[in-house]
C-alpha cells in the first residue's frame, strides 16, 4: 500500500477542533470557504500519493551529488517540483498581490503535512522557499519585493537560508560572515556558510540565499547581524536569470538521511547582494523567516509520523508470525497486543501532535487577520511546542514502526528504517528541541504565564463542557490542566535561568495536556462513540499520565544538574 493524504482527518480538524471555521470567518480569509479548501486539500492529497510518494525511496537510493560545482539532483525529482510549483502549493499563502493565494497558513499546513509524508527530501525545498517570501514580504524593499515575489511565489526560483557558519551553530551571533558597501546600494558578501538546505539545484532557474552578515564596524554578537538577499545569478535589466553571482555550493554533506535534499557548503567571495530590512536588524527579518519554518519543521516531524504510521500498519496486516487468542482476528500479527500497542501509540501521538500544529497555524492566521495580542501571543506559546513536540513524535513513531517490521524493519529494501534516519535532522535544525523548550520557559514565559493560563482556561472549559458525553475522559483532562496550570506558576516563579534545566519535561508536558484536550474534543464531536473517541480513550488513559511524573521533573528547577564534575561523569 502506496501513502494515502489524510484528508478527511484534516476536514474533521477543520471543521470540529481546532477552530478554523473563526480564520474562515475573517474578512483577510473570507475566500476560504469550505468549498475552496475541500478542493485544495483533495487535489494537493492526489498529487502527493500519486506524483511525490514515487520519488521517496529514489532520494534515498540515488542522493543529490556535486559534480564539477554543479549539484545534481535525484531521479524525478525535477518533475516532482515542477508538479509542486505548477500546482501553486508553493504560495497557497502568499500576497495575491504577487501571486499567491492569500489563503489562511493553516491550509498550507495540511498541505505540507501530505507533501512531507510523499518525500519529505523534495518538500523541505518549497518550505524554505515559503519562509523566504515571508521574510521578503514583510522586510524587503518595495523594488526587492516586485522583483523577486513573483518568482519565488510561482517556484520558478527557490529560496534559502544562510545562518550557521563552522564556528557558529546555535550561537548565531558568532558568524564571521562579512558584507562590504558597494556603493550603488548592493554589498560584497563573503564567508562560508554550512547546512543548508537545497543550496543549489538543477530544476530552477535561480536559488535565492538570504544570508546573515556583519556590516563594517557593526557591534559584535546578534545585534550587529544584517540580513541580505544574495541570488545565485543577478537579474538582468528585464528581471531575468544574468550574470552567475560569485557564490557556490562547495561540498554536500554526507548524512544520516534526508539523502534526495542537498545540504550544501557554501561559499560567498565578494557576491552581490542587497541588504533586507535596516542596518544590524537581520535577526529580527530572519526570526520572521526562522518562526515559519518553526511550525513547517515541527510539521515535518508529523509528516514522517504519518507515513511511517501507514507503512507500519500496512506491514502488520499482512505479516504472519504466531498466533494470538483474539476474537474475530487477521491472523497477522496485527493482532498481538503489543503490535497492537505500538500502532496505538503510533496513531495517538500523530494524532495529537496534528492536532496542535493546526491549532498552531489558526492562531498565526487569527493574529494576522485580527491583529489581536493574545491570538499572537498562543501563536507564539504553541510555535516552540509544534517544533519540539512533531519533531520528537516524528522519531518516535518512525523508530516504532521499525520494531512494527522487527527483523525486516532494519533491513533498508522495506522502507521503514528511511522514516527514522530522514526524521532525525529535524529536532536539531531550526532550533534544537532543547533551545525550543528554553524559549518556551524564557521568552513566552516573560509574561508570567499568562498566555498559557488563558490556553489552559479553554482546555478546563472544553473539558468541562465534555462531562455530558465522555465524563470519565474529561475529568482526566481536567485534572491534567490543573496539575499542569500549578506547574506553570512554579516555573514562573522562578527566575528563568533556573527554568532551562526542565523547559524539556515541562515542553512535553504541556504536549501532553493539550493532545489529550484536541482528541477529547474530537470525540465528543464524533458523539463519544467511534474510532476518534477510541483513540482519545487510549491517549488519555495511557499516555496523558506521563505529565504527572513530567511536571513532577518541572518543579525541581536546576537542582543536581550541576552536582557531578567532568571526571565523575567519565567513569
Amino acid at each position: 500500500m502506496g501513502y494515502r493524504a489524510p484528508v478527511a482527518d484534516f476536514r474533521f480538524l477543520f471543521d470540529n477542533v481546532v477552530g478554523f471555521d473563526a480564520v474562515a470567518a475573517t474578512d483577510r480569509f473570507a475566500e476560504a470557504t469550505p468549498d475552496t479548501v475541500d478542493a485544495i486539500l483533495t487535489e494537493a492529497g492526489r498529487m502527493c500519493e500519486e506524483v511525490l510518494a514515487p520519488l521517496q525511496r529514489e532520494g534515498d537510493l540515488h542522493p543529490a551529488t556535486l559534480e564539477n560545482g554543479v549539484v545534481r539532483t535525484s531521479p524525478g525529482f525535477d518533475r516532482g517540483y515542477r508538479a509542486i510549483a505548477e500546482g501553486g502549493w508553493v504560495s497557497i499563502s502568499a500576497d495575491p498581490d504577487h501571486g499567491g493565494m492569500g489563503l489562511p497558513l493553516t491550509l498550507t499546513t495540511a498541505v505540507n503535512e501530505m507533501l512531507g509524508s510523499a518525500c519529505l527530501a523534495l518538500q523541505l525545498n518549497p518550505l524554505m522557499t515559503q519562509g523566504q517570501i515571508e521574510a521578503l514580504e514583510h522586510h524587503a524593499s518595495d523594488e526587492i519585493r516586485a522583483l523577486y515575489l513573483p518568482k519565488l511565489v510561482s517556484g520558478e526560483w527557490c529560496g534559502t537560508m544562510n545562518l550557521t557558519e563552522p564556528q557558529a551553530g546555535s550561537d548565531v551571533g558568532a558568524l564571521r560572515s562579512k558584507a562590504e558597501p558597494n556603493g550603488d546600494g548592493s554589498y560584497a558578501i563573503t564567508g562560508q556558510k554550512i547546512y543548508i538546505s537545497w543550496g543549489d539545484n538543477d530544476f530552477a532557474a535561480n536559488v535565492c540565499h538570504l544570508v546573515l552578515a556583519r556590516l563594517p564596524d557593526a557591534p559584535p554578537g546578534t545585534k550587529g547581524i544584517s540580513l541580505f538577499l544574495v541570488p545565485k545569478f543577478l537579474p538582468d535589466e528585464t528581471g531575468e536569470p544574468g550574470q552567475r553571482n560569485d557564490l557556490k555550493a562547495v561540498s554536500l554533506e554526507h548524512k544520516t538521511g534526508l539523502h534526495g535534499s542537498p545540504t550544501c557548503v557554501m561559499q560567498y567571495d565578494g557576491a552581490t547582494g542587497w541588504l533586507i530590512g535596516p542596518e544590524q536588524g537581520g535577526m529580527a527579518a530572519m526570526f520572521t523567516m526562522m518562526n515559519n519554518a518553526r511550525l513547517g519543521v515541527g510539521v515535518q516531524g508529523i509528516s514522517v509520523a504519518e507515513a511511517a504510521t501507514q507503512k507500519a500498519l500496512a506491514y502488520a496486516l499482512e505479516r504472519r508470525q504466531g498466533r494470538a487468542p483474539v476474537e474475530n482476528g487477521t491472523g497477522t500479527i496485527f493482532d498481538h497486543a503489543d503490535v497492537r500497542r505500538m500502532l496505538m501509540v503510533m496513531k495517538a501521538e500523530t494524532a495529537a501532535a496534528r492536532a496542535i500544529a493546526l491549532a498552531n497555524a489558526v492562531a498565526i492566521d487569527m493574529g494576522n487577520a485580527t491583529g489581536e495580542a493574545d491570538w499572537k501571543a498562543r501563536a507564539a506559546l504553541l510555535t516552540p511546542i509544534t517544533k519540539a513536540y512533531g519533531t520528537d513524535t516524528g522519531i518516535l513513531v518512525a523508530e516504532t514502526g521499525v520494531q512494527v517490521h522487527g527483523g525486516m524493519g532494519y533491513i533498508e529494501e522495506t522502507g521503514a528504517a528511511q522514516y527514522a534516519r530522514d526524521v532525525r535532522v529535524t529536532a536539531i535544525y531550526e532550533g534544537t528541541n532543547g533551545i525550543q523548550a528554553m524559549d518556551l520557559v524564557g521568552r513566552k514565559m516573560a509574561d508570567g504565564g499568562e498566555a498559557a493560563h488563558r490556553l489552559l482556561d479553554e482546555v478546563e472549559a472544553a473539558a468541562e463542557a465534555a462531562r455530558g458525553t465522555l465524563p470519565e475522559l474529561a475529568q482526566a483532562v481536567w485534572d491534567a490542566a490543573e496539575t499542569l496550570r500549578e506547574t506553570t506558576e512554579a516555573l514562573a516563579a522562578l527566575p528563568p535561568a533556573d527554568r532551562f534545566g526542565v523547559a524539556v519535561p515541562f515542553l512535553r508536558a504541556f504536549a501532553r495536556v493539550l493532545g489529550a484536550h484536541y482528541l477529547l474534543k474530537g470525540a465528543v464531536a464524533e458523539g463519544g462513540t467511534g474510532d476518534r473517541t477510541a483513540l482519545a480513550a487510549f491517549h488519555i488513559r495511557r499516555l496523558l499520565p506521563d505529565h504527572l511524573s513530567l511536571c513532577a521533573q518541572a518543579r525541581q528547577g536546576n537542582d543536581g544538574l550541576y552536582d557531578m564534575t567532568p571526571e565523575a561523569l567519565a567513569v
